[in-house]
């Protein structure tokens, strides 16, 4: 009882990095994930942490997983892949970890908190505008107008380093009104009509289900984003965790990637 406590001690401090956890299952958020059944535990949570670009397609394979497990739920907490990163250095208590760059993952794997990550995925960027395009916006050339308001996720998220690559590799130079610190924010910026245009993942303008439209532009192909997934080596339910991935994986997983816009590798 005493050790059992003495964890619970260690890990309140982590409660406000999780409390932007949400579950498919019936879990309550902050709770820490039980035991395996392979240790005879019963009924377990594998918690994911992910890109929030991966809201929706995840959301979807963990229902799948749900329903392939009985008795497991799976709790996602979504956001930029930079802080969730920094959570999970910081001691977040976490099983899968999916980046939305290279870069944020290796944050974790220096740490030595997970190794050998796959890229499962691989995602570019699209001009997001409001329906009906106000602003006229045809062409990347177009954010370098004054008049017109942009929105660039923060330099320091994928998003937002993939903008920058794209940017640079057109020879631009854009001034945004906002940075966001993930792509949700970002394009919801756009949907709500408080800027012009942004600078989105694919996936992003699919999902907003025709609140916004995509511009594709040929400097994306030099700003393509690579997601890799991997298992954290302090996976409190480490075999779900390699499971939930195995799923991502597959070709059920891959199917439904791609139906949202993400690319094979």
């Amino acid at each position: 009882m005493f050790r059992r406590l003495s964890r619970w001690a260690v890990a309140l401090p982590l409660a406000v990095a999780l409390a932007g956890v949400a579950g498919c299952g019936s879990s309550e958020p902050g709770t820490p994930a039980a035991a395996d059944p392979a240790s005879g535990g019963g009924a377990t949570t594998v918690t994911v942490f992910a890109a929030a670009s991966l809201t929706g397609t995840f959301t979807e394979l963990g229902k799948t997983f749900e329903a392939a497990h009985p008795g497991t739920s799976v709790r996602f907490n979504f956001g930029s892949s930079a802080t969730l990163a920094q959570q999970i250095t910081q001691g977040a208590p976490a099983d899968v970890f999916a980046a939305a760059s290279p870069a944020t993952m290796k944050t974790v794997t220096d740490a030595s908190l997970a190794s050998a990550p796959t890229t499962f995925v691989r995602n570019k960027l699209q001009i997001a505008v409001p329906a009906g395009n106000p602003a006229k916006v045809d062409a990347l050339g177009d954010l370098t107008d004054p008049k017109v308001k942009v929105a660039l996720c923060a330099e320091q998220v994928p998003c937002g380093a993939a903008a920058v690559k794209a940017l640079d590799a057109a020879g631009l130079k854009v001034t945004p009104v906002t940075l966001e610190q993930d792509v949700k924010a970002t394009l919801t910026k756009v949907e709500l009509g408080e800027v012009d245009a942004a600078l989105v993942y694919t996936t992003d303008v699919i999902a907003s289900g025709g609140k916004v439209n995509g511009i594709a532009f040929p400097e994306a192909e030099k700003a393509i984003n690579d997601y890799p997934i991997a298992t954290l080596s302090k996976a409190p339910a480490g075999d779900l965790a390699k499971q939930f991935v195995d799923l991502v994986l597959s070709q059920q997983g891959r199917d439904v990637l791609i139906k949202a816009g993400f690319e094979a590798p």
